[in-house]
């Protein structure tokens, strides 16, 4: 909207010599950083008469367990408000919308993802208010299968249109995901390397996986206070990173990274959600006053995979969020192992976050461990950029 405005007047503004004083808007850098702020900002501003309303409301998660130890130590969180998620997406929304570059595609795309994925999150944790409200059972909701059906949906939409959208640089913005230490330049020449590159059809599969996956991935995550966001936050402003850099054709030539053009605009979209998880954080920290629920996990997971599917850093976000992966794939295992053995378990209890919480390890001590382990592998990650 800033952006927008800017460009309306920026005659008027030039011609009394005026720009000057508001140039800095032009700085993708200092937008980012500002998202970052103002998204923070508005989430600990609201979350009070938010965090209020959902308890007028009832909106109180009552989390139950297969396993009777796990449900003791969880019963503290007994009727602790969900849906937080709201000021999440509220805040990513509003931060984006003032200081984006709503021109650019790759914003707008985002911005139809991130409402998508929380409109989904929000009507399953809806559904498990009225249904507890009717004596159906505080944990009922929409069904697995319902729920994957809607984020597969919009997970191939996100990965069609981006597709589409690439053939401003085809090369790079239609090839296979950049691996760690692979050059997308030539150092010597300066041409893009022989990068392979993919169909519509088996790009737009990968999106899907990759969004839908990233979405579950971080909604599995989101089981004690402030893991999810904390691993979110960390994950966002790397993102940002690699935003700033795969948007400037100068900075990547040099670090030898994938060209993708205008994507310099999604670090503000990544500022905001790294600001908008900071914010969560403030409220969600141990002891939570509220849970992020399925309407700030789902799309929290979803638009960091959309940030990396543009960008063609798939692979290091699966490296930035190594404890995303690491949690989804221990529940797949213990399931499959499960229904293999016929009721054998791998773990104490999947996701992997309470098989240590179980082993001996406090809450907390869960939380800031898996909060260091992203920082280093955030580290690694970045680090391989210089390394090409």
């Amino acid at each position: 909207m800033i952006v927008a405005l800017l460009n309306l007047i920026r005659g008027w503004l030039e011609s009394h010599q005026l720009y000057g004083y508001v140039r800095i808007f032009d700085r993708v850098d200092f937008r980012a950083i500002s998202a970052v702020i103002i998204s923070f900002l508005i989430v600990v501003v609201f979350g009070r008469p938010v965090i209020r309303w959902l308890v007028r409301q009832k909106v109180g998660d009552s989390p139950e367990f297969y396993h009777a130890d796990l449900n003791r130590l969880m019963a503290q969180k007994a009727n602790t408000p969900t849906m937080g998620g709201v000021l999440v997406c509220g805040a990513i929304l509003v931060a984006t919308l003032l200081l984006a570059d709503l021109r650019v595609f790759y914003i707008l795309l985002g911005l139809i993802l991130l409402a998508g994925m929380g409109v989904l999150g929000g009507i399953d944790d809806w559904l498990k208010l009225t249904n507890a409200r009717r004596g159906h059972g505080a944990r009922e909701g929409l069904h697995a299968w319902e729920k994957l059906l809607f984020q597969l949906g919009f997970a191939f939409l996100a990965g069609f249109f981006i597709y589409q959208h690439g053939d401003n640089n085809p090369e790079m913005t239609r090839s296979f995901p950049t691996l760690p230490l692979v050059r997308a330049f030539n150092p010597r020449t300066d041409e893009p390397e022989m990068l392979f590159q993919l169909p519509a059809w088996a790009f737009t599969l990968m999106a899907m996986i990759m969004i839908a996956g990233s979405s579950n991935a971080v909604n599995l995550t989101d089981g004690m206070d402030g893991l999810a966001a904390g691993i979110s936050t960390i994950c966002s402003f790397s993102l940002m990173i690699l935003c700033a850099v795969a948007g400037s054709e100068e900075i990547a030539k040099k670090l030898l990274m994938p060209y993708i053009p205008y994507s310099h605009e999604l670090a503000v979209l990544a500022g905001a959600m790294a600001g908008a998880c900071l914010g969560v954080l403030w409220y969600n920290c141990s002891p939570a006053q509220v849970f992020m629920g399925d309407t700030g996990s789902l799309a929290l997971g979803a638009l960091m995979a959309f940030i990396a599917v543009v960008i063609r850093h798939e692979f290091l976000l699966l490296l930035i969020g190594g404890v995303f992966l690491f949690e989804i794939m221990s529940v797949v295992l213990q399931v499959g192992y499960f229904r293999l053995t016929g009721g054998k378990r791998i773990f104490r209890c999947a996701p992997i976050h309470h098989h240590f919480h179980l082993g001996g390890w406090t809450e907390q001590q869960v939380v800031v461990r898996f909060w260091l382990i992203t920082a280093i592998l955030a580290a690694i990650a970045l680090a391989t950029i210089r390394l090409r």
